[in-house]
């Protein structure tokens, strides 16, 4: 065995360090510090020849190790619920590569239901994580307060905390907003009778859209014929509408407080009812989910900017307003109404399919 063979066997039987690239690039362990900090001053010469010395030796930084000297983790936990909901996927690719284009890595923590997430903060917080993006799921005012102790900000993605002790950052959609916009078309194409399909009860998301929704119908003279729960699933929205469609005072229309709830809603009303969408029942969804634009359904549906949304949550993260410490911000993003064949529309309006 030569010199060389001998040198690459001894290195895989340890750890690189610092010290073999300084070496092999004849530099000092500073330089090599330098040249993998972020901002960090070196020359650009000296900056290549580190970089290829460590590539050569196989070395990598010991991201665990310059935490401890920063302070800094340079993780975000996140934690998510709702998973298999084709929303809140596409938010979660979002947030990665919003944190990721800043350097961040997140670290995913899936909640059973958007309640069970004070043990996951709790150990998220473990991790010296540098902020936490709560989607989908609910914080406590214990957790909270816990956070704001470690003062570690906290950004809640599409739901609000409890109304008792600190406050996180929030980021969500218009919800409000997009309700107006559904009550404003339903009224439009001439619908006296809607009925408003709940997702969870109690849950911001599902609040502030049926609010919207009431107070547009109230501006146009209407009022809601009937409501249900869907939980913002496809089984629960099927679930929902074999209620509603077998009132004697059957709706006319149904707004539905997700996609995946409305998908539900049009197979029942075809398949159990035997009715025409849209001509016998107008179908309106939220969140223009890649399901709703299917031939199958062509569901009108109110469209959240998932990328806007996940920027916004990075950003609110590194904004010091965002700390518990402080008054929590909120950033609301508009919504907009994407027409296509489940609702009947006002005359003269096409579709966008």
């Amino acid at each position: 065995m030569d010199q060389d063979q001998a040198d690459r066997a001894r290195r895989a039987r340890r750890w690189v360090t610092s010290a073999d690239v300084a070496r092999a690039a004849g530099v000092s362990r500073a330089a090599v510090s330098r040249a993998f900090t972020p901002g960090a001053s070196v020359a650009p010469e000296t900056r290549r020849r580190i970089l290829a010395a460590a590539k050569a030796v196989g070395y990598r930084p010991n991201a665990l190790a310059r935490s401890l000297n920063t302070r800094r983790s340079g993780i975000v936990g996140v934690v998510i619920t709702e998973i298999a909901n084709p929303f809140y996927a596409r938010l979660l690719e979002a947030l990665g590569g919003a944190l990721q284009a800043r350097g961040l890595l997140p670290l995913v923590a899936v909640a059973p239901d958007p309640q069970a997430t004070d043990d996951l903060l709790a150990h998220l917080l473990s991790y010296q994580v540098d902020g936490v993006v709560v989607a989908s799921a609910m914080l406590s005012s214990g957790i909270a307060a816990r956070c704001a102790a470690a003062r570690t900000p906290v950004v809640l993605v599409d739901r609000r905390a409890d109304a008792k002790g600190p406050q996180a950052a929030l980021v969500g959609a218009d919800n409000l907003g997009g309700g107006r916009l559904v009550a404003d078309l339903l009224a439009a194409a001439g619908h006296s009778r809607p009925a408003f399909l709940a997702g969870i009860e109690a849950t911001s998301t599902s609040d502030e859209r049926e609010r919207g929704f009431t107070q547009g119908l109230a501006a146009q003279g209407l009022v809601l014929a009937a409501r249900e729960v869907g939980r913002f699933t496809y089984a629960g929205g099927l679930e929902a509408a074999q209620r509603l469609l077998a009132r004697a005072d059957r709706p006319d229309a149904v707004f539905c407080a997700n996609d995946e709830m409305a998908l539900g809603v049009i197979d029942a009303a075809r398949t159990r009812f035997g009715l025409d969408i849209p001509r016998d029942l107008s179908v309106v969804g939220f969140d223009d989910t890649p399901s709703a634009g299917l031939a199958a359904y062509r569901l009108t549906t109110v469209a959240q900017d998932v990328a806007a949304l996940a920027q916004a949550a990075v950003a609110a993260l590194e904004d010091p307003a965002a700390s518990p410490r402080r008054a929590a911000p909120q950033w609301r993003i508009p919504c907009r109404l994407v027409l296509r064949r489940s609702a009947r529309l006002p005359e003269g309006t096409v579709p966008a399919d």
